[in-house]
């Protein structure tokens, strides 16, 4: 049976981790052993385990503990504390309506390094500094789909196990190996490691996306910048090509996320990348 503990009022501190504590909280960078981060959805918390993800606690309504829960209970320690509430209790939790009734704290897990992460890949997705959660979760979400191998980040970025990323990824992050990048020149890192790189952005010099020589290069990066202001100058002097995705009706950029998902389907999937 489940260590059920139940909650009858919102301040209650069981649940500082699930709705007081910042997302940099959690992270507790000045004890990392001690990092926590938030899954949501019984799927993500699925995937999550299947990773090795450790739980900490539970937080889901009193149905869903027999429900869509049960599963995912019956694969972790059952002295783990289980919180439950009534709904009127948990809505006051913001966006709780979107867990689907289910939310997981667990270890973060440690990070590999960037030559692990690399290791027998092919094709490679580089985000510098790409903000939005959302942004991220899809990104993941697409690379997992379509041929991607791995995913790089710069440090200045969202962090993929911040919930929302997790969440629209529908657990993807857990799917496809990542870590972040060193400071510095990480372009000179990729290259070290045998990858050419591939800037997205817009330059007269730029290669259309299916242009044999990204098609044909044995371990590709494919860079993808933030929103708004796209990859920053050095990056893009720094890599071996520019890129572009032709479009029409002078429409000339995409969000970065659905850049991502025609060049990963154009370079990871159509190129050889990762098996469907």
């Amino acid at each position: 049976m489940p260590n059920i503990i139940e909650i009858t009022d919102f301040s209650a501190p069981e649940l500082d981790v699930y709705a007081r504590l910042t997302e940099n909280q959690l992270v507790n960078r000045a004890d990392p052993a001690n990092a926590l981060f938030i899954a949501e959805s019984p799927l993500v918390i699925g995937r999550a385990l299947d990773a090795g993800c450790v739980p900490v606690s539970f937080l889901m309504e009193t149905q869903d503990i027999t429900g869509k829960g049960a599963e995912i209970l019956g694969r972790c320690d059952p002295d783990l504390p289980v919180y439950t509430a009534s709904l009127e209790v948990l809505t006051q939790l913001t966006g709780f309506h979107l867990t689907r009734g289910m939310l997981c704290a667990m270890r973060r897990p440690p990070l590999p390094s960037v030559v692990e992460v690399c290791a027998g890949a092919r094709r490679i997705a580089v985000l510098e500094n790409v903000m939005n959660p959302t942004n991220v979760g899809a990104i993941f979400r697409c690379a997992a789909a379509l041929g991607m191998d791995a995913v790089l980040l710069t440090t200045e970025g969202s962090d993929p196990l911040y919930r929302r990323a997790s969440r629209v990824s529908m657990g993807n992050v857990f799917l496809v190996p990542w870590t972040y990048l060193p400071e510095g020149d990480w372009t000179a890192a990729l290259h070290d490691l045998g990858f050419t790189t591939a800037a997205m952005a817009l330059r007269e010099d730029s290669l259309l996306l299916n242009d044999p020589r990204l098609m044909a290069a044995e371990k590709l990066a494919v860079v993808l910048g933030t929103e708004g202001d796209g990859l920053s100058d050095g990056t893009i002097a720094a890599c071996d090509y520019t890129v572009r995705i032709p479009m029409t009706h002078g429409v000339d950029s995409l969000n970065v996320a659905a850049a991502s998902a025609v060049a990963f389907y154009q370079l990871g999937l159509m190129s050889g990348g990762a098996p469907t």
